[in-house]
């Protein structure tokens, strides 16, 4: 047990996996209790708003992918970016409350509060996963076929994950002393969606606006899911070496970030 802490925040959360798998599936049925559809609601959403986006930006705005013609094309490419826009938005919005909202586990000294974020990221990631069944369904459906090219999405979503533990960690106890984060979040997951790939492609822009959109976290992590998802081509190996190596340095930055502050938390709340 004390080799697999030595780990660091990995070998925490494995120390602890089953205390992590009661609150995750907790997090996941507790968000749908007492709604008529329950976790339907977790495929309907995307598809309501891939609607929504799909009418908006095709047809009210005229707006079209290069190299697609049918509106089924135009929509995968969206949902993608999409998928990843999600778990972001799941993370920023939730993460800043909640250790305001678990303010019982505060008080309790042996409790492992730097898991209740962790938590937080499975629950965005489990909701991506469904997300991404649908999209498979809907490029089966429209394409009669599905790239094998996508069981590298673990490969594509590690990097990812890692950088958003981090974050979550970062934002949580952020939203323990400053309660305007909570209000914030909101703003930054708008704006990350059009400052983001999301309806656009990256080679569609100014080449002085590319470089900067690399700089953006899901630039790469969208494009790559397309590649593998929609177009059955290998991911960017190399890219994804440089952001694992950036997401490892987030994610220590945050779980260091949120273990020095986290004595304070019982003071604040």
């Amino acid at each position: 047990m004390k080799a697999i802490a030595a780990l660091g925040p990995v070998g925490r959360a494995i120390a602890r996996r089953e205390l992590f798998y009661e609150l995750t599936k907790r997090e996941i049925m507790g968000r749908y209790s007492g709604s008529f559809l329950g976790l339907l609601w977790s495929f309907l959403t995307p598809l309501l708003m891939l609607g929504v986006y799909t009418l908006a930006f095709r047809e009210f705005l005229g707006m079209r992918w290069p190299n697609t013609d049918t509106r089924a094309e135009f929509s995968l490419m969206i949902f993608a970016g999409m998928i990843v826009h999600g778990l972001f938005v799941e993370v920023i919005s939730r993460s800043p409350s909640v250790i305001v909202g678990s303010s019982n586990f505060v008080k309790k000294v042996v409790f492992p509060l730097a898991i209740l974020p962790c938590v937080t990221l499975a629950s965005a990631f489990f909701h991506t996963m469904l997300s991404t069944v649908v999209l498979v369904l809907f490029v089966l459906l429209t394409q009669h076929t599905v790239h094998p090219t996508i069981l590298y999405m673990p490969f594509v979503f590690l990097p990812y994950m890692i950088m958003m533990a981090g974050v979550s960690w970062f934002m949580a106890s952020l939203g323990v002393y400053f309660r305007d984060v909570l209000q914030i979040s909101g703003v930054i997951a708008s704006v990350f969606m059009f400052l983001s790939p999301v309806f656009y492609p990256v080679t569609s822009l100014a080449p002085r606006y590319r470089e900067i959109m690399q700089f953006n976290p899901l630039t790469l992590i969208i494009e790559q899911f397309r590649e593998i998802a929609l177009f059955g081509n290998a991911p960017d190996w190399r890219a994804l070496l440089v952001y694992t190596v950036i997401a490892v340095i987030v994610m220590l930055g945050g779980y260091w970030w949120f273990q020095r502050t986290r004595n304070g938390f019982a003071d604040v709340l």
